[in-house]
């Protein structure tokens, strides 16, 4: 029997059925694996009827795509609150960020994994909604990284889409490396964000003065989240 099986399913909160069962289901996908789960598993660990998972979502794919929205919606919430911290100056809030994207990454597997993974989009089955989740998601990290390469804390030889295709790509690599088990501690691989941070930002920070809250690596201070 899993943890998931043996949880108390009084803990799921039936008032709320849509949130009990993506968070089942994000367990199950954390112990199991996406290809174990099924929506008759799932109303069996909710304790709920086998056609009430139905009712939420139309088959496991909407279910899927509804646990990668949530994961979206949570990375934003946690990542973002670094850009609120007035007190350290940019390039510390830098590597806050990708600490922060590391973490995220760590601490929710199942919901990385969806909203990365070859589960959906590998397999062209992305809802809109989520699609636009996506596309949002990085659009505010592009949005960061031109902020950046105005204030001079990134390099502006190359384009801001670029310069933001790498950031992203050198950090779902880190995270992949760390979920997937080739890396066993966290500490490297955070440290590894690090220098990741440091590298990015050695030419731009050159010469440039660090400023906090008179531009900081918030994307409302860039011309494209207008």
């Amino acid at each position: 029997m899993s943890k998931t099986d043996s949880k108390n399913k009084a803990n799921y909160h039936h008032g709320d059925l849509h949130g009990s069962l993506t968070q089942a289901a994000s367990l199950l996908i954390q112990e199991n694996g996406v290809d174990a789960l099924s929506m008759r598993k799932l109303a069996d660990v909710v304790g709920v009827s086998r056609t009430a998972p139905y009712h939420h979502f139309k088959d496991k794919n909407a279910l899927l795509c509804a646990i990668a929205e949530e994961g979206f919606r949570l990375q934003a919430t946690i990542i973002n609150s670094v850009s609120d911290d007035c007190t350290k100056d940019v390039s510390e809030q830098f590597a806050e960020f990708v600490q922060s994207y590391i973490r995220f990454a760590s601490e929710h597997p199942a919901h990385y994994d969806l909203m990365y993974g070859g589960s959906i989009w590998k397999q062209k089955q992305a809802s809109e909604s989520l699609q636009k989740a996506a596309y949002d998601s990085f659009k505010q990290w592009l949005n960061r990284i031109e902020s950046l390469q105005q204030q001079g804390f990134l390099s502006a030889d190359e384009t801001a889409i670029r310069l933001a295709q790498v950031t992203w790509g050198t950090l779902h690599g880190l995270c992949r490396l760390a979920n997937d088990g080739v890396y066993i501690n966290q500490n490297d691989v955070l440290e590894m964000g690090l220098t990741a941070a440091r590298l990015f930002m050695l030419n731009g920070a050159a010469g440039s003065q660090n400023t906090s809250c008179s531009g900081g690596i918030d994307q409302a201070s860039s011309p494209s989240s207008a």
